[in-house]
């Protein structure tokens, strides 16, 4: 593992339980595992990150098996895409794991890295996928020396392009997830008057050139309260439906459109 110090950027080594650099930063190591590499002055908010409340809904939602079938589609575009069984891989924007964990049950010998700006969200991680590393950070300024992974996984994660460029190898790959055009359209009906499909322009991402894209498009159907509060709680859509509305589809059930627009850049 190859992590950089967010202070300095020189190469951090790990000492016992302690990650030191050179000019002595240190960056001890959660019980559960994890490394904490947001320095407070790079912080934009005391508690960056899902909530938990948002955090916990999407763990029970996603342990429910709801979005199986994307987790199910993203493992097999790695392994038929990466040419090593041992390739290093990082999850971006993680949160608990769900993703992580079943990548590393599909793939068993790929070496994974999960990180999240959330740290309720890595704790969660670290604690159901004890032989993976795990670090607080952002997104936008990765905590890894250049050239370190073979591939990136990026499921609704926002993102530097320059930075994710830098942290993938020559020839690696970038696999992201993004809402497509139908993506939860039965919500968004409920909510505005004239809602619009999610924008399906062609995605260029600077320094990778795309390889492959695809669209997975299911209709998922929940009748008990328990799944839909879950389900509203880990989106936005939570704050933009009423109570009213929210009552009456916990007691009808609800059917809802899943669009999942897949693709795959390789670093040029």
């Amino acid at each position: 593992m190859s992590y950089i110090c967010p202070l300095c950027s020189n190469l951090l080594q790990l000492e016992g339980r302690t990650w030191r650099c050179e000019n002595n930063h240190c960056f001890d190591k959660a019980k559960e595992g994890y490394v904490n590499l947001l320095p407070v002055q790079k912080k934009s908010s005391k508690d960056p990150g899902d909530n938990k409340l948002m955090m916990q809904a999407r763990r029970e939602f996603l342990e429910a098996g709801h979005y199986q079938h994307l987790s199910d589609r993203v493992n097999e575009l790695l392994i038929q895409y990466l040419k090593s069984k041992s390739s290093t891989l990082l999850d971006l924007g993680c949160g608990e794991g769900y993703y992580t964990g079943r990548l590393s049950q599909a793939c068993p010998d790929m070496r994974i890295n999960g990180l999240d700006i959330s740290k309720t969200a890595i704790r969660l991680a670290s604690k159901r996928n004890k032989s993976m590393e795990f670090c607080v950070a952002s997104a936008f300024d990765l905590p890894f020396a250049s050239s370190n992974f073979d591939a990136v996984l990026r499921i609704y994660a926002p993102s530097a392009p320059e930075e994710l460029s830098r942290v993938v190898n020559e020839n690696g790959l970038l696999l992201t997830v993004s809402p497509g055009p139908r993506h939860h359209w039965f919500l968004k009906t409920l909510i505005y008057q004239s809602p619009e499909e999610h924008d399906e322009s062609d995605s260029i991402i600077k320094g990778f050139e795309r390889i492959h894209t695809e669209r997975l498009e299911t209709t998922m159907s929940l009748s008990g309260s328990r799944d839909i509060e879950n389900f509203l709680n880990m989106t936005p859509y939570a704050w933009k439906l009423t109570k009213t509305q929210k009552n009456k589809l916990s007691d009808s059930g609800l059917e809802c459109e899943l669009d999942f627009k897949i693709q795959i850049f390789k670093k040029i």
